[in-house]
């Protein structure tokens, strides 16, 4: 008779998804940092980006746990934060509120569905609400006819303009990100505590990549006694290796010229006085020195400034001037969108450079083009 090999199949069986399961427990845990003090980071990650993950910081409070920032709003985004979450051994259902550094998907995307998994609350400081109320409400085709605009004035070409009137027309415009985010339900109030029970988060104000951008001070002594006053969730305004994008965000119907690089300045100024033991970021990894992190980035945008300056010793549109800016790759290697959003930073830095008496716009010029003083 033959041998009856199925208690060995069995066993092998089992085995085999005892090894899977240790390998995705694994692989979870890997995700996962404990900070110390009741503070965590999950990496969330973001599809199709070369940042690759949005950390996600969870504060334990007595009240239950809350989300500094959710990640993109993706299945595999939602599985990665509630695989997270589980090696933590906390529930969705757990969270008891969501605390957003700013508006951008990669932060506030999973907001929504948390607020459905838990009831929590979400908040968010309220020039960035007011993008998420404007966003969801617009018609169709006005952020096209918006955009289309703006970089027709900034000098953009035909071929680059052809792609958005085609959206337009194909009624592509609500695949955009955004339209669908949580409206939040609570306000962020500069330099007051949140209600967190049991913990000090005090909210500091710093706008430049939103306008409604906040970094969250957790006063408390450093668990591991470093020097410093405290720990900053810095969202992307202090990044460790990266400088944040910075361009415009006004309104399409706002015709008040913002300065979103003077605002984004003035930002890191008062984060190096506060002087944070440690700083947690919301990408790539924490670090401290954030004084020193923001002398650098001073310097950077100010040798960019000047070397831009030198640029319009010949006047250049917008997008004439982004096209010699320095980038991580030359323009012509650089996709579509961000192209857009590179004449976006373009023009921040010549908004800055107007503000500062070194540049001006040329009369008469169409499209506008502007000139070094």
């Amino acid at each position: 008779m033959p041998e009856d090999t199925s208690e060995d199949t069995s066993q092998v069986a089992s085995e085999v998804a005892s090894e899977v399961a240790a390998q995705v427990a694994s692989q979870v845990a890997s995700q996962v940092t404990d900070h110390g003090g009741g503070v965590w980071g999950i990496k969330v990650p973001i599809p199709d980006n070369p940042l690759g993950h949005t950390l996600v910081h969870v504060l334990d409070t007595d009240r239950g746990p809350v989300l500094v920032d959710t990640g993109w709003d993706d299945p595999a985004s939602w599985h990665s934060l509630v695989g997270g979450l589980a090696a933590l051994g906390i529930a969705v259902a757990d969270v008891h509120g969501v605390v957003i550094t700013h508006h951008h998907p990669d932060h506030h995307g999973l907001s929504g569905r948390v607020r459905e998994a838990s009831g929590a609350w979400i908040a968010m400081h309220a020039a960035d609400t007011e993008v998420v109320l404007r966003t969801r409400s617009a018609e169709p085709g006005v952020w096209f006819d918006y955009i289309g605009a703006k970089l027709a004035a900034a000098g953009a070409p035909e071929e680059h303009l052809a792609p958005l009137r085609a959206a337009r027309a194909a009624g592509r415009m609500r695949t955009l990100p955004g339209l669908r985010a949580a409206v939040p339900d609570r306000e962020i109030v500069p330099a007051e505590l949140l209600p967190l029970a049991g913990r000090r988060l005090r909210a500091i104000w710093t706008p430049g990549h939103t306008p409604g951008h906040v970094c969250l001070h957790l006063e408390e002594r450093h668990p591991a006694n470093l020097p410093g006053n405290g720990r900053l969730f810095s969202g992307d305004h202090l990044l460790p290796g990266i400088s944040p994008h910075i361009g415009l965000y006004e309104a399409p119907e706002d015709a008040h010229a913002t300065d979103p690089l003077g605002d984004y300045l003035d930002s890191l100024e008062r984060i190096g006085r506060l002087g944070p033991a440690e700083v947690l970021p919301a990408h790539q990894h924490p670090f401290t020195d954030a004084a020193g992190r923001v002398r650098e980035l001073l310097r950077h945008h100010e040798e960019r400034l000047t070397g831009l300056w030198g640029l319009l010793a010949e006047p250049l549109t917008p997008w004439g001037l982004a096209e010699r800016m320095e980038w991580n790759r030359p323009w012509e290697e650089i996709p579509y969108g961000s192209r857009t959003i590179a004449v976006s930073e373009a023009e921040a830095h010549l908004r800055r450079l107007v503000k500062q008496g070194r540049a001006e716009a040329v009369p008469g010029s169409d499209p506008v083009a502007y000139r070094a003083l």
